[in-house]
């Protein structure tokens, strides 16, 4: 690193945030594209009760480039924003904040996590897919299926909160009482916290209806193959890793901290290597 009284700093918050690889990952591509003496990526634990103060912190100071929003975080710091992307707007949430020169802008590359590796390996035109939860997370997943073309259903715990955000995107919603309709899903997606600590033996859903013809994906990326993961790939299912959400995520939010393309073989690398 080349700090200087100079260096743009890109900052993610979330509660907790100790667990996140985004600071590693980000400040990789700054050393490969030898712009570490231009950008610093650091991490912060903030309180969602304060997530206001340092929205108005970004705003005075020049140097504050970007501002990365984890969980709990994406849908608090849109009240506190100049303007708002209409992608971001229409999911509701903002994971990416980008400081020109005092103005803020709010932006969500989430979406984009779980598209990209999905398009690398099939279209999403017209497949039947499952997605588990309806939370903030599922709402960017949602968001990007249903723009593909693709047959959502969302299963979630809490049946109203499926039927809630299905209807907001029309598509189709429904309890888990229901999941047995998964097993006739081309893709299923894994949305919920299930699978990380403190839940690393449970699966969000029940592992009978994984099959074979099936991609598994699971946006839990510590541990780097959670159990869901190990289930598919037991059955012969095609399985991605979360750390590939995170990774796209990523590459769409420094190319819009730093105006380059995102080295995206040393991104990669780096994820792999420190989860």
């Amino acid at each position: 690193m080349k700090i200087s009284a100079k260096t743009k700093f890109v900052v993610i918050i979330g509660d907790p945030v100790d667990h996140s690889l985004s600071p590693a990952m980000h400040n990789a591509a700054y050393e490969k594209l030898r712009i570490d003496n231009e950008f610093i990526y650091l991490g912060c634990n903030v309180k969602i009760a304060d997530v206001k103060k340092v929205v108005e912190v970004m705003r005075v100071m020049k140097n504050f480039r970007g501002l990365a929003c984890t969980i709990p975080h994406k849908i608090e710091v849109i009240k506190y924003l100049d303007w708002i992307d209409p992608v971001a707007k229409r999911i509701g949430a903002v994971n990416s904040v980008v400081n020109d020169n005092g103005v803020l802008k709010g932006f969500n590359t989430d979406w984009l996590g779980v598209i990209i590796p999905l398009q690398k390996i099939t279209s999403l035109k017209n497949k039947k897919i499952a997605v588990i939860g309806a939370g903030g997370a599922a709402r960017a997943v949602v968001y990007g299926l249903v723009l593909k073309g693709a047959r959502v259903k969302i299963f979630n715990r809490t049946k109203e909160k499926a039927l809630k955000l299905a209807s907001e995107f029309g598509c189709l919603g429904g309890g888990l009482d229901e999941e047995k309709e998964i097993k006739n899903c081309d893709i299923v997606i894994n949305t919920t916290s299930v699978g990380m600590h403190p839940l690393e033996d449970k699966t969000p859903i029940t592992v009978k209806y994984l099959t074979v013809s099936q991609i598994v994906f699971d946006i839990v990326y510590v541990p780097q193959e959670t159990k869901l993961l190990k289930e598919a790939k037991k059955r012969g299912a095609k399985i991605i890793h979360g750390i590939e959400m995170l990774l796209f995520q990523g590459v769409a939010q420094f190319e819009l901290y730093t105006g380059r393309k995102a080295p995206i073989k040393v991104m990669r690398k780096v994820l792999y290597e420190k989860n």
